[in-house]
C-alpha cells in the first residue's frame, strides 16, 4: 500500500502532534508500505524555523523509510488569529503543490489541524481517485470559537462548512478519544464512520522510576511541581503562576515550566513583575534531558482554560501517566482529561482557572508521600492497558488497509470503547 500523509507537524519537532505523526508514518514504512509525508519545516513549539531550513521553499528528505516532502511556510514571530490563518494557509497551498510532484498514492491520511488540509485532501482525492482518512487531533473551529480567538461570522461559517465537507467526503474519520468522537458524531457524522486512532505510550517512559518513597521532612530535597509542553493560550498557564504566588512561603516547594509556545513571553514577564522566586522556566529539552526532568518531578500539571472540554486531549496526559507521575489536572470536570484522571486514579482534578484549588492540591500531594506512590503506580498501569504502542499502531494500520479494501463498515461501540478493536459488521 502506498500512503501519503498530509500534516504540518513532523520530526524533529518533539511535542504536540509531530511525534505521533512521525511514529505512524515510520511504523507504516516498517510494515512494508510505501510512505510519503508532506509536512512543513520544523517550527513548533518555539515558532522559529531552524537555520538548516530557512533558505529553501521545498526540501526532500529520507528518514526511517519515509520520504519527506517539506514545504516552507509563513511562521509569525508573534501569534494572532489573522497571522495563524496566514501561517496555515501558506502551508496548505505550498504542500498541495509539492504533493502533486509525488506519485499517486493508494490512500491519503490527513492530520488536522490545520483544517485547511481538508481542501487539499478533497482535491487530491478527486484528482487521483483515491480515498482519504481524516484524522482529527484537535477540533479546530470549535477551539477557536470557544477560546474567543475567532468570532462568529462568515469566516467561521466557512470553517464549519469545510469541516462538514471534510467529514462527508472522507472514507473514514478518526480522532483521539471517545469524548472527541462523540462531539464529531454530534455534528451529523454517521457513528460507524468515526473511529479512534489514539496516541500511545513512548517506551522510554517506562524506564523512569516511580515516585520517590516517603522521605523525612528534613531531607533537604525540594518538592518539584512541573508543567511540560506547549505554553499556548489553551493551556491557561496563568493559573500556575497564581498558584506559585500562593505557595511562595511554602518551604522547598518549587514550580517548573518546561517548554515553549506563543504565551511564554507574557508568562515570563508576569513572573518577573511578581518577583516569584519559587517558579522558573526552562526551554524545550532534548529527549534525554526531558526524561531526567520528568523523573525529578514529584507531581505534574495539566492545565486548560475553562472553555476547553472535549475539543482537545493533550498527549502529555499519556506521557505523564506512563512515567508514573501523579497528575493535578486543572480542567473542566466534564473534559476527557478529567475522565481519564478520575478513572485511572492517577491524580486530582481541580476546577480550571482556580489557583487556590491548584495550590491546595499541590500541598495535599506533597504532604502525603504514600498517595504519590499510589497515584503514580495507578497511572502507569492504566496507560499500559490502553495505550501500548505496538497495539495502537497495529490497529491503526489494519484500519487503513480495510479502508483501501472498502471494508470500513463498523459496528457502533458504547462510550469508552475503542472502535479499532470492535468487530466489523458482516458485509
Amino acid at each position: 500500500m502506498r500512503i501519503m500523509h498530509l500534516g504540518i507537524n513532523y520530526w524533529p519537532e518533539e511535542t504536540g502532534i509531530a511525534p505521533f505523526a512521525t511514529g505512524r508514518c515510520e511504523y507504516f514504512a516498517s510494515c512494508g508500505h510505501g510512505v510519503v509525508a508532506c509536512c512543513g519545516v520544523p517550527y513548533y513549539p518555539e515558532w522559529r524555523v531552524p537555520d538548516g531550513y530557512r533558505r529553501t521553499l521545498f526540501k526532500r528528505e529520507q528518514r526511517a523509510g519515509v520520504t519527506l516532502l517539506r514545504s516552507r511556510m509563513y511562521v509569525p514571530r508573534k501569534i494572532t488569529s489573522l497571522r495563524r490563518v496566514l501561517h496555515e494557509g501558506s502551508f496548505v497551498s505550498a504542500s498541495f503543490l509539492y504533493a502533486l510532484s509525488g506519485h499517486r498514492p493508494d490512500l491519503l491520511l490527513v492530520t488536522s489541524p490545520p483544517l485547511g488540509l481538508a481542501a487539499s485532501a478533497m482535491a487530491l482525492s478527486r484528482l487521483w481517485r483515491v480515498p482519504y482518512v481524516f484524522h482529527v487531533a484537535d477540533l479546530q473551529p470549535d477551539a477557536a470559537v470557544d477560546l474567543g480567538m475567532l468570532r462568529h461570522g462568515r469566516f467561521v461559517r466557512a470553517l464549519y462548512g469545510l469541516e462538514e465537507a471534510a467529514y462527508h467526503n472522507a472514507a473514514l474519520v478518526s480522532t483521539l478519544t471517545e469524548g472527541m468522537r462523540r462531539r464529531i458524531v454530534a455534528k451529523g457524522v454517521p457513528p460507524q464512520k468515526v473511529v479512534i486512532f489514539s496516541d500511545w505510550v513512548e517506551p522510554s517512559l517506562l524506564n523512569i522510576p516511580p515516585p520517590r518513597p516517603p522521605r523525612s521532612n528534613d531531607s533537604g530535597d525540594d518538592f518539584v511541581v512541573a508543567h511540560f509542553g506547549n505554553m499556548g493560550f489553551k493551556q491557561g498557564l496563568d493559573v500556575v503562576i497564581d498558584a506559585a504566588k500562593l505557595c511562595v512561603s511554602e518551604r522547598r516547594l518549587n514550580y517548573l515550566l518546561v517548554g515553549d509556545g506563543a504565551a511564554r513571553p507574557a508568562l515570563e514577564a508576569r513572573v518577573t513583575t511578581l518577583g516569584l522566586s519559587n517558579l522558573r522556566f526552562l526551554p524545550l529539552q532534548p529527549h534525554e534531558h526531558f526524561l531526567e526532568l520528568l523523573a525529578r518531578a514529584d507531581v505534574c500539571l495539566v492545565t486548560q482554560q475553562r472553555s476547553v472540554a472535549d475539543i482537545v486531549f493533550p498527549s502529555k496526559v499519556i506521557t505523564l501517566l506512563a512515567s508514573a507521575r501523579p497528575v493535578i489536572a486543572s480542567v473542566g470536570a466534564d473534559s476527557e482529561v478529567a475522565r481519564v484522571i478520575f478513572e485511572s486514579g492517577a491524580g486530582i482534578v481541580v476546577a480550571p482557572e482556580d489557583p487556590c484549588a491548584l495550590a491546595e492540591a499541590v500541598v495535599r500531594i506533597r504532604d502525603d508521600p504514600s498517595l504519590r506512590v499510589r497515584m503514580g503506580h495507578a497511572g502507569r498501569v492504566y496507560a499500559l492497558e490502553r495505550w501500548e504502542r505496538g497495539t495502537v499502531l497495529k490497529s491503526t494500520e489494519r484500519s487503513l488497509v480495510e479502508v483501501l479494501k472498502g471494508e470500513n463498515t463498523w459496528h457502533s461501540a458504547p462510550a469508552g470503547v475503542d472502535l479499532n478493536t470492535a468487530k466489523r459488521s458482516d458485509p
